[in-house]
């Protein structure tokens, strides 16, 4: 796989030690919008900190999208958060959709996990 790494120059360095041999560093640039540049199949975030990027600053999710989210955490189906929440299961769906797509997540796993890193949730 190609990846960008983006982040601080040190932040970079630390992670491009860390990556398996099986992942080619194709770059490096300190925003988003620089790695955006560059052919790569991921763009890797250097951990301890966000690159100092406006296009990197999630939008806030509603106090009901955390709620749906920690429904998801727990594990539930779509049909069951709607009887938790007393709404309906299309509902529930754009909820879930609205949240990967603030939190760049590809499914709803991925979006409870950001959402743990990101402290919006606790289990």
């Amino acid at each position: 796989m190609r990846v960008v790494l983006v982040g601080a120059a040190s932040e970079r360095a630390r992670l491009r030690q860390a990556l398996p041999p099986t992942i080619e560093v194709v770059g490096e640039a300190t925003t988003l919008a620089a790695a955006r540049q560059l052919d790569a199949d991921a763009v890797v975030l250097a951990p301890g900190g966000r690159p100092r990027d406006p296009d990197f600053a999630p939008e806030a999710l509603t106090p009901r999208e955390i709620q749906v989210l920690e429904l998801l955490a727990e594990g539930l189906p779509n049909k069951a958060i709607a009887a938790r929440l007393a709404i309906s299961d299309q509902t529930v769906k754009f909820h879930v959709s609205s949240i990967c797509g603030k939190l760049g997540a590809a499914n709803r796993t991925e979006a409870v996990r950001l959402g743990l890193r990101r402290g919006l949730i606790t289990l």
